[in-house]
């Protein structure tokens, strides 16, 4: 047994060094979250054309590995915190070690939808068990704070540094390496989480018996709601299927509520949900996700194919987003010292919507504006990824800590999904053609304008709801 592991078994550890091996895993696992659809999102017009890809086809590249992610989140972290989430965690880093190695094998769409699922599987996995696990290494809600700062700052780095890394690589080698790095990323978490972080106690973990009937109807639902907004574009209103697929995630949905509400052993205990640091916590999550999923998508098609910038040249222009990720997490702690970690949440989610309007609104006036709206977002995200977060397992009891992780993390998937379709579903329909056709025409220009201000205005309004409900639920804390 390693001295980290006797340390968490002995008793709390007193500092962040204590925990380095644990913490060290942790964070690779929180790397890979971030880096996935970053660093890929530079790539989409390079895969658009090797693949030959359409718009809706290409928007699922990142939409199915957020469908799946956020569908199985869920049910993962009900079983984790029952059958022990270093166990899922270190199978799910595995499987993720695979699917990227499968990349180097891909030659058409169809093959990297179904990697992006698999890789999506594996994520719902293991990213819920990196919140969960290091929120429980300490008792002090200080460490806990830091340990979420240093575990998202590893993560936020690579979410920073993908685009401009995968812009580089791009330059020299094929896109499919972008994904093939995930591999050693896998590899160094498995060592740290076998290392470093115990086997979970008996007293840890919970019998009660897995909700299946609760976690299909969760993951049918969310999938089914992702999928409808495609269907419509694909397939018109006139169609009686997306109808029929909006109406079964409603059904699926109510039957959701229902169903958790009367089953003794719930996948996801709805009155825990109810607790206003869990409801507002996730609310400020789901405003964060639904909007940096649109903003990031919308800039890497601006750049580089409304104003024709290479993907080296596109990529150094996300730098701005790059220096407030990596720079802001040395003033989240004296932030939260100053305002306390409620008034930290809602001010930082205000920050992204904020940023996301000024990108709807100006964003197409010039790089000043894109730059400025990256800078907000970026400033927002990443004080909210912690701080929310913290919230949210505070909230909830210390058996459940995985669901609860998974809750936040699903949250923000699914929003990122929704603000992926959202703004795919939107952009098909008012842009004419392939949407990597080169040398766009002035109607095909005017469109894309259109269609982004549209898309980014909706999120606004969308984002900006969910940071109204989150504030008035934390204000009855």
């Amino acid at each position: 047994m390693s001295s980290a592991q006797a340390t968490v078994i002995a008793g709390a550890p007193r500092s962040l060094r204590a925990a380095w091996v644990a913490l060290a895993g942790l964070s690779a696992v929180f790397l890979f979250e971030m880096l996935d659809n970053s660093i890929l999102n530079v790539a989409l017009p390079t895969i658009g054309r090797e693949l030959h890809a359409s718009t809706t086809a290409l928007q699922w590249v990142t939409g199915a590995y957020a469908v799946v992610f956020g569908g199985l989140m869920l049910a993962f972290g009900a079983v984790a915190d029952r059958f022990g989430r270093r166990r899922v965690m270190l199978v799910g880093l595995v499987l993720l070690g695979l699917a990227s190695l499968a990349t180097a094998f891909v030659n058409s769409v169809e093959q990297l939808i179904a990697v992006r699922v698999a890789m999506g599987v594996a994520a719902a996995m293991t990213t819920p068990g990196s919140m969960a696990l290091s929120f429980r290494l300490f008792e002090d809600d200080g460490l806990r704070v830091r340990a979420t700062t240093l575990i998202s700052t590893v993560g936020l780095v690579g979410l920073a540094i993908g685009p401009t890394a995968g812009g580089f690589v791009l330059a020299v080698a094929p896109w499919q390496v972008l994904l093939l790095v995930n591999v050693p990323i896998a590899a160094l978490a498995i060592i740290g989480i076998r290392r470093g972080v115990a086997a979970d106690l008996p007293a840890d973990l919970h019998r009660d018996p897995v909700d299946v009937a609760g976690a299909v109807l969760g993951t049918a639902t969310i999938v089914l709601a992702l999928v409808a907004p495609t269907l419509f574009v694909n397939d018109g209103a006139g169609s009686w299927i997306p109808w029929a697929f909006t109406g079964a995630a409603v059904i699926g949905a109510v039957g959701f509520v229902v169903r958790e509400r009367a089953t003794h052993y719930p996948l996801l205990d709805l009155r825990l949900v109810a607790h206003p640091l869990v409801s507002s916590g996730l609310a400020f999550k789901a405003a964060a996700g639904l909007a940096t999923a649109g903003l990031g998508y919308l800039v890497t098609l601006q750049l580089q194919l409304d104003w024709g910038w290479t993907p080296v040249v596109a990529s150094l222009g996300l730098l701005p987003q790059v220096v407030v990720l990596v720079a802001g997490g040395a003033l989240i702690r004296p932030f939260v010292d100053r305002v306390g970690l409620e008034r930290a949440a809602w001010i930082s989610a205000s920050s992204v919507v904020i940023g996301l309007a000024v990108y709807g609104v100006v964003g197409r006036y010039g790089y000043v504006w894109v730059a400025a709206a990256l800078v907000l977002v970026a400033a927002g995200m990443r004080v909210v990824g912690v701080v929310a977060g913290v919230n949210v397992l505070r909230g909830l009891p210390k058996n459940r800590t995985t669901i609860g992780a998974a809750l936040t993390d699903t949250a923000t998937e699914v929003t990122s999904g929704a603000g992926l379709a959202i703004t795919g579903t939107i952009l098909a329909t008012l842009f004419t053609g392939p949407i990597t056709t080169p040398n766009w025409t002035t109607h095909q220009t005017t469109q894309f304008h259109t269609a982004t201000t549209t898309a980014t205005l909706t999120l606004t309004t969308l984002a900006a709801a969910l940071v109204a409900y989150g504030i008035i639920r934390s204000k009855n804390h």
